[in-house]
């Protein structure tokens, strides 16, 4: 073989061995993650189950695994973000504020979601951001009144974005919790079938 095809074809090789490591460790971290949620919802300490639906609790379902979900977004800061009541299931109206703006591309067009952090943070979870967000799966497939991503402070100008963490707020599984719901700015106009499915079904 030609030194120069050689060279090619042993680049396409490790690039190849590369991405199956990727996909592999990618896969694996969701696997802990489901897994992680699932210990928290079969525990009586941790679980917003009733106790009738914790008795017959075997895992959350959620769509299959799709790498085309887990995509790069860049945040842009958002300047001079003046908190506001965000409406919930019940009557509670938590104070939160923009934290910026995630741009990204989804199903063959770009989208933005806000990304926002409770004001004042609460106690031991000051770093801590979320992501609410409804799609064209809410309820059929996914939880009527949409679902969450979290993510971590300090947020990079570029990060990953996967849905396929998407979980349903505890108000999903049990109407004692009230749960924010998701701003209209944060409706996806797309199907997200990515992350938790709806409980029950």
């Amino acid at each position: 073989m030609h030194r120069s095809l050689f060279s090619l074809f042993l680049f396409a090789c490790l690039a190849q061995a590369l991405s199956a490591q990727v996909s592999t460790a990618w896969r694996a971290s969701l696997d802990a993650y489901w897994s992680h949620l699932d210990a928290e919802f079969a525990d009586s300490a941790t679980s917003p189950l009733t106790a009738e639906d914790r008795a017959h609790f075997a895992h959350l379902e959620h769509f299959p695994f799709d790498s085309s979900y887990c995509v790069k977004a860049l945040l842009t800061p958002a300047e001079k973000a003046e908190p506001f009541a965000m409406k919930t299931t019940k009557t509670r109206t938590p104070m939160y504020k923009a934290h910026g703006t995630l741009r990204f591309l989804l199903n063959g067009e770009e989208r933005t979601l806000t990304v926002y952090e409770s004001v004042p943070p609460h106690p031991g979870y000051e770093n801590e951001m979320f992501v609410p967000f409804t799609d064209l799966t809410n309820g059929k497939e996914t939880y009527v009144v949409g679902r969450y991503l979290d993510l971590q402070a300090p947020i990079d100008s570029l990060i990953t974005l996967d849905f396929n963490k998407a979980y349903s707020p505890y108000c999903a599984y049990n109407d004692k919790y009230s749960c924010p719901v998701p701003p209209r700015e944060n409706h996806l106009t797309t199907e997200v079938r990515a992350g938790v499915l709806r409980f029950h079904e």
